[in-house]
């Protein structure tokens, strides 16, 4: 398998789909011109809550006559496609699925959501008149576990900061963490909440890559060997100066620090104040191992500093270990 794999996966189209998007209706959109199979496929999985993800499997040939080969999963279906180009073997790959797509809505009528099959129904299974459930939003949370899974990342993980209101109106605060990255959603359900944080992961990995396929890639890790043996001025600085000195910048240090050696430090408030009443939050570093220390103020920025001063604690006693 090329390694360019790591590089391509998730694909998204931004056009609104106009009119019907029925797979009844597929002939008629295949026929039409400018119309191409990736956004018809798209603008179904829009519907049908399964948005299709898209994975390079092979890139080989001389460089006048490239060879690329695309593979395509959008709910139980998958497919694949071969082409001159990348967007040729999308097509194919696109192609082949919708044709899959359009033989299940034939040979399965009951499993529809407008016209559409239900995805999550299982297609060979009968569903004897039981009322398929509509989901209108795409399977985010599937869509990330994937996307995390074909470029080799740390899978997603969730956490519910909070939760507030009467029995009958619950409000659920979940934070979604993928790499260094953080994204925090509010619903009215664990699932809603988790589902709303990972649509925000997904906007954020899109606005870093600047366009809708995400291209986006974390830093690698940085181990405790590396800034052991590190002569960088900021982590001579660190060895040498002590960390007691009131009112010092510890966020700002931590910043500088972590530009020099190449880690990302990322704050993660946490909800809940301390029975002293005071603001707490949580200073990931993205070293090897990861680094997590806690930190507690009268304020958030306190809070930040606060654990910010604990992180550079934990690396000076670290990185002078010999």
């Amino acid at each position: 398998m090329s390694s360019a794999m790591s590089q391509e996966g998730f694909q998204s189209v931004s056009e609104e789909s106009p009119g019907d998007t029925s797979l009844n209706a597929l002939e008629t959109q295949r026929g039409t011109p400018g119309k191409t199979p990736i956004q018809i496929l798209h603008e179904y999985g829009t519907k049908s809550g399964n948005l299709p993800v898209y994975v390079l499997e092979k890139a080989e040939g001389e460089a006048h006559q490239p060879s690329f080969v695309f593979s395509v999963k959008i709910g139980d279906v998958s497919c694949t496609g071969q082409g001159p180009s990348k967007k040729a073997a999308k097509h194919q790959a696109a192609e082949a699925a919708l044709s899959i797509l359009q033989q299940d809505n034939e040979t399965v009528c009951g499993n529809r959501v407008d016209g559409i099959p239900n995805r999550n129904i299982p297609v060979k299974s009968e569903s004897n008149g039981v009322a398929a459930e509509t989901n209108n939003h795409p399977n985010s949370v599937g869509i990330l576990q994937e996307l995390a899974l074909q470029r080799g990342w740390r899978l997603p993980e969730y956490t519910v900061l909070m939760e507030a209101g009467p029995p009958h109106k619950r409000e659920f605060t979940v934070t979604c963490r993928l790499e260094s990255l953080s994204e925090k959603a509010v619903g009215n359900s664990k699932k809603g909440a988790k589902k709303a944080a990972a649509e925000k992961m997904i906007a954020k990995l899109q606005s870093l890559s600047g366009c809708s396929e995400i291209t986006w890639m974390p830093k690698p890790s940085v181990r405790f060997e590396n800034l052991r043996n590190s002569s960088a001025e900021k982590m001579c600085l660190l060895r040498r100066n002590p960390l007691s000195i009131p009112n010092t910048d510890y966020i700002q240090l931590m910043l500088e620090l972590s530009n020099e050696q190449g880690f990302e430090v990322t704050y993660f408030d946490i909800d809940e104040l301390t029975v002293n009443g005071q603001y707490q939050c949580l200073a990931e570093l993205s070293t090897s191992p990861v680094t997590v220390c806690h930190g507690t103020g009268i304020s958030c920025s306190n809070a930040h500093n606060d654990a910010a001063h604990s992180a550079l604690q934990y690396i000076k006693i670290m990185a002078s270990i010999k």
